[in-house]
């Protein structure tokens, strides 16, 4: 059977949609329906990897940082993904020790799980590699590693630890085309009850999508207006690509 080419061929370079796939009779072509079970297939892992807490945790302390784990409510993957409320809550150990280690600090970060493990275990270091050169001036306090988590646990280890700013790397839900996506959600003031008006949101981190670079720069931009502010939401506007490009950062960095 031939293969009819679809005429819109040309514009499939600038996009990772499934456009323009041609077909074989009334059917896909055999190459892009396997890609499409493949991509389906990533996508169900993704949501049901673990999250390997050290291995990650040596990689996080390779990049500078100290790092906790906690847990949240939820015991295992199935009653993570069955309840989400109890991925919002923290377990009482953990909770007991992240009290045990409050001090004072201007910002915490969450390496969490959250739907896609996949995402924080490739994306997390590298993003805080290249973020700490930019915290000169911060009290940051350890990276807490996270499991079974949703992203509103950010507030309570937030407020256990005393953060003026939690910001909570997690892996987002996954598509058919990234299921390697690291979402950023930045809160003023954490503490339980947050609602998601009161965050900001940098999404698809990953070299594919907005990479390590950029996301570092409008991460630090967010940082220093929410300190600035002091408020995240949707009262706080992302206007950092107007001040510069990625490629700039480097630059505008050395200036500041």
């Amino acid at each position: 059977m031939t293969i009819e080419p679809n005429p819109w061929e040309a514009l499939r370079r600038f996009t990772n949609a499934r456009i323009a796939l041609g077909r074989a009779g009334s059917s896909l072509p055999t190459a892009p329906l396997l890609a499409f079970q493949l991509a389906h297939a990533q996508a169900r892992d993704a949501v049901h990897h673990p999250l390997d807490t050290a291995a990650l945790a040596d990689a996080i302390r390779a990049a500078g940082f100290d790092t906790l784990e906690a847990a949240s409510a939820a015991p295992d993957r199935d009653c993570y993904l069955r309840r989400p409320d109890l991925g919002r809550t923290l377990d009482d150990a953990s909770a007991a020790r992240l009290a045990a280690h409050a001090s004072e600090n201007d910002i915490v970060f969450v390496a969490a799980d959250g739907l896609s493990a996949v995402a924080t275990q490739r994306h997390a270091a590298p993003l805080l590699a290249k973020l700490r050169p930019m915290l000169d001036g911060w009290a940051t306090g350890p990276v807490v590693i996270a499991t079974q988590a949703r992203v509103a646990l950010g507030d309570g280890i937030g407020e256990l630890l005393r953060a003026r700013i939690v910001v909570m790397m997690i892996g987002e839900r996954p598509g058919l085309s990234s299921p390697d996506s690291l979402g950023l959600y930045v809160t003023y003031a954490p503490c339980a009850g947050r609602s998601d008006a009161e965050r900001n949101c940098i999404s698809n981190v990953r070299p594919e999508g907005l990479g390590y670079d950029a996301a570092a720069f409008k991460l630090h931009w967010l940082l220093n207006e929410a300190r600035r502010l002091k408020l995240t939401g949707v009262a706080l506007k992302d206007h950092s690509g107007a001040l510069a490009s990625p490629s700039n950062v480097g630059k505008i960095e050395g200036s500041a």
